[in-house]
């Protein structure tokens, strides 16, 4: 928990950099593919994931641990090779978990958001799931415990493969010669991401590519094919966590409807999009029917409203950055509160950018549950023992959200409905 806090400290700047070079170079190249809400939707994102996982709220129903005591035939050391077997074991599986969870109903809500933004670019690959609670895929990581791999090991690649599937997610690299026959590229992640019919479901694999030439789902990019990316059920919403359990709430209610009792059973382990027949005509859910013809999202928005979404990212940032270097000083059950401050302030702003007209209602909770905070515990989470007048500073700040909520709903919103979209 503390470790990995440590580890993201580090971690969130160097993406963040990235992520603004890539937006500098489309707009001196004078093709743009991250739209700032866009960007500020998706970095939100990773900020409750980044939160649900340093807070460990998901159950691992097999560990490693297990599964190596009292399964492996040999032993190896902390070493090189060690640190090779476990990083192919853990691709392996990642190809077979991501794949999975584009195949069957039920795993494909924890994956959906990943998918859900209608561009592509780095901030894309920080929208992770916070509505994935059970882990259920460590059998996967058989190879590597049958070699009696270290648990340890296991524990410090895992962070590392998740970090290395950052880079390919641009538009900007074309294809890469003969490493397009390696590894994972932009260009086969493209296609990962692209719902056009010729593209969907294929390029499972997170760092080698050789998975999806093996295993039957590879598909190279065709440049008579240009990429369409996001959802064909669009989310229609800047909101991480209303785009974390859509389809799932998608999946109980037609649970709840279906006639059969077979199919109240059979709709979470279907294909993908799966419903009792009928229901698409008689509960119809909006749909992209031609992936080269339709309104993408949230495009109409007023600078003001784009320059404050990108300060509430960026001050959040820092209320995330004092959490994760101050884990062992706030303790145990301040960090869960903490937690669940970060989860009520993204909810917040995001519903603000989505121009909710009760926006100011959340902001109004969040700025309660601040007082309610400091008023019982004396201070922020005891930020004056490192920053003189802390409090005082994270107070005046949630004041003047509030604030800037009730402007922005009783008076910017009125007013720039009809205005021309900015990016």
């Amino acid at each position: 928990m503390e470790v990995y806090g440590k580890i993201l400290i580090i971690a969130m700047p160097c993406f963040l950099a990235l992520i603004i070079i890539e937006k500098l170079y489309g707009y001196f190249k004078g093709v743009d593919h991250a739209p700032l809400m866009d960007s500020v939707s998706s970095i939100s994102s990773g900020v409750t994931n980044a939160t649900k996982d340093v807070l460990g709220l998901s159950i691992t129903i097999l560990t490693y641990e297990w599964m190596v005591s009292k399964m492996a035939l040999f032993t190896i050391q902390e070493s090189a090779l060690a640190y090779i077997v476990a990083f192919i074991a853990i691709d392996f599986q990642g190809y077979w978990t991501h794949r999975w969870a584009h195949q069957i109903n039920i795993f494909w809500n924890k994956h959906a958001i990943h998918h859900s933004s209608e561009e592509f670019n780095l901030s894309c690959a920080l929208r992770q799931s916070v509505s994935q609670f059970f882990n259920l895929f460590t059998f996967l990581l058989l190879p590597a415990a049958l070699l009696g791999v270290p648990a340890k090991v296991i524990a410090i690649t895992l962070p590392i493969q998740f970090f290395v599937q950052f880079w390919y997610h641009t538009r900007y690299i074309n294809k890469m010669g003969f490493l397009e026959k390696i590894i994972v590229t932009p260009s086969h992640h493209r296609v990962h991401h692209a719902i056009n019919p010729e593209y969907m479901d294929k390029n499972h694999s997170q760092v080698f590519i050789i998975w999806d030439k093996l295993f039957g789902t590879f598909q190279e990019e065709l440049s008579e094919v240009p990429a369409v990316f996001g959802i064909t059920r669009p989310a229609e919403t800047w909101n991480p966590f209303k785009i974390n359990f859509q389809h799932l709430w998608v999946l109980i209610r037609d649970a709840w409807r279906a006639e059969k009792f077979s199919d109240k059973l059979r709709i979470w382990f279907m294909p993908t999009g799966w419903r009792p027949e009928g229901f698409d005509e008689k509960y119809p859910i909006h749909k992209i029917d031609n992936v080269y013809n339709f309104q993408k999202f949230g495009t109409n928005n007023s600078k003001t409203l784009i320059g404050w979404s990108i300060a509430q990212l960026l001050l959040t940032l820092l209320l995330i950055s004092y959490f994760f270097d101050n884990i062992a000083i706030i303790g145990i059950p301040g960090i869960f509160i903490y937690g669940l401050f970060v989860f009520v302030t993204v909810y917040s702003y995001s519903e603000l950018m989505d121009k909710n007209k009760y926006a100011f209602v959340y902001e109004g909770i969040r700025y309660a549950f601040a007082i309610a905070i400091v008023y019982l515990t004396g201070s922020w989470f005891k930020i004056d023992d490192l920053i003189p007048y802390g409090t005082i500073i994270v107070m005046s700040y949630l004041t003047l959200c509030l604030l800037i909520s009730i402007y922005f709903v009783t008076v910017e919103f009125k007013e720039t409905q009809n205005q021309p979209a900015l990016s």
